[in-house]
């Protein structure tokens, strides 16, 4: 999800050789003239009359050679018509040997693949390639299959949904008016908590009270518009877990600011702290520390402490290979998930941006986010399955694929199969200036019935 930065308004073979054939055939009659050749004395292709030299008949009516002593019996031609003339024929030039065709790039390539000697070889490639595509179309299909079958009855809203709003409720941009329209908005939903952006914090853990100058105001209004929801500041940062720059959650200096920024913002009127640190490693001790700290305040304040929280490891040990291969962990242990939830009151999952490409998949992994999450979450601790209330096209989210619709059927399905009747468990919409018409009706015909 990040740190709300997208909001408007807030910073932060070769070439054939000269052809060959005969020697260049003998001059042809004039075809204007009929002139003969004079070196052949050829009949003049208009008259017919004979050779000069060799006495030749006449074409047109057979005439003897003068020169031969008497006549040849033959037929005489009577044309029905002036001879037309014609071009003379082009004389046919001797075979030539066909090259042999020069092999393509595959055939050589089919060549070298049977020769005897790579038998071991071909085994091993085969093998690797097997091992890199079985366990994708195994997860493939394993995803799928999870989003087959009906949800359950009675899995719809239980009136604990949440929904992640910008910056500008709270820095002056939003009047009295906007929140009239959410109110009338969020009336008819499950929606009771709203996160409401009011950092980022500091890379020190501080938080300058300039961030939030419209706190009080928004949460007086929305109290009066819609008593019973809640308003959360959330307070979010980039952390240094895989580069120089971000917070330092190993730095105990900075650890206590995070606590300072976060009675400061209870004591504008909040009703509770909501984080978002990313890229938060599974098994951070220091992040666990911190919550146990956050824990501590806003239980003082009467407030709620909530996180947003990585998805879970859909295998085993994921999160240590995704370390191994890429540097980058995306998911946490399922163990680790439930430390995090027994810390708070509540823990939402950011089960988006999955980079899958199809509805099927998307829906079947959020039944699956669902259930592994339902498994180590504390019935008293809300948890909250995010959904995209936003459309993007890129390599970590095809809208087309990761709809509202697909992610509330995959979270009752998750939901039917592991425990149909929690009542602490909501849905959270991530975010509310990017969400469409379709969006809000999906969850409204899917979820809230």
């Amino acid at each position: 999800m990040g740190d709300e930065r997208t909001e408007p308004g807030t910073g932060r073979g070769g070439e054939p050789g000269p052809e060959s054939g005969p020697a260049p055939a003998p001059p042809e009659p004039d075809i204007r003239t009929g002139a003969p050749d004079i070196r052949t004395g050829a009949p003049d292709v208009r008259t017919g009359a004979p050779d000069v030299r060799t006495g030749a008949p006449d074409v047109r009516t057979g005439a003897p050679d003068a020169s031969a002593g008497g006549p040849e019996p033959r037929t005489a031609l009577t044309p029905t018509s002036p001879a037309t003339p014609t071009s003379p024929a082009t004389p046919t030039s001797p075979a030539t040997p066909t090259a042999p065709a020069t092999p393509t790039r595959l055939q050589r390539l089919a060549g070298v693949w049977r020769r005897p000697a790579l038998r071991w070889p071909k085994r091993i490639v085969s093998a690797l390639v097997l091992v890199l595509l079985l366990p994708p179309l195994a997860a493939g299909i394993a995803l799928r299959v999870n989003y087959a079958g009906d949800p359950g009855d009675g899995t719809y809203t239980r009136n604990r949904d949440a929904l992640w709003m910008g910056h500008a409720w709270v820095d002056g941009r939003k009047k009295d008016a906007d929140v009239r329209a959410l109110a009338a908005r969020l009336r008819t939903t499950g929606i009771r908590d709203l996160y409401v952006h009011a950092g980022p914090l500091e890379h020190d853990g501080t938080l300058p009270a300039s961030a939030y100058p419209k706190a009080r105001l928004l949460v007086g209004a929305i109290h009066r518009e819609l008593p019973g929801v809640r308003v959360q500041a959330w307070l979010g940062d980039e952390l240094a877990t895989e580069g120089p720059v971000g917070l330092h959650l190993e730095r105990a200096a900075t650890r206590a600011a995070v606590v300072r920024s976060a009675g400061q913002v209870l004591d504008a009127g909040f009703d509770g702290a909501h984080f978002d640190l990313e890229p938060l490693h599974s098994g951070d001790a220091d992040y666990l520390s911190l919550l146990d700290d956050l824990r501590r305040v806003t239980r003082a304040h009467g407030a709620l402490l909530s996180v947003a929280a990585h998805q879970i490891d859909p295998l085993p040990s994921l999160h240590s290979v995704g370390a191994a291969v890429t540097g980058h962990p995306k998911w946490w242990s399922q163990a680790f998930f439930g430390q995090v939830a027994r810390r708070v009151d509540q823990i939402a999952v950011m089960s988006y941006d999955t980079a899958l490409p199809l509805q099927s998949l998307y829906g079947g992994y959020v039944a699956e986010q669902t259930s592994l999450a339902l498994e180590v979450t504390p019935e008293t601790t809300d948890l909250l399955m995010g959904m995209p209330f936003y459309y993007e096209d890129n390599m970590d989210h095809h809208g087309s694929a990761e709809t509202v619709a697909a992610a509330v059927r995959g979270v009752r399905l998750g939901l039917s199969r592991t425990d149909r009747t929690r009542e602490n468990f909501g849905v959270a919409a991530y975010v509310d200036f990017a969400a469409r018409e379709k969006d809000w009706t999906e969850y409204e015909r899917g979820w809230v019935r």
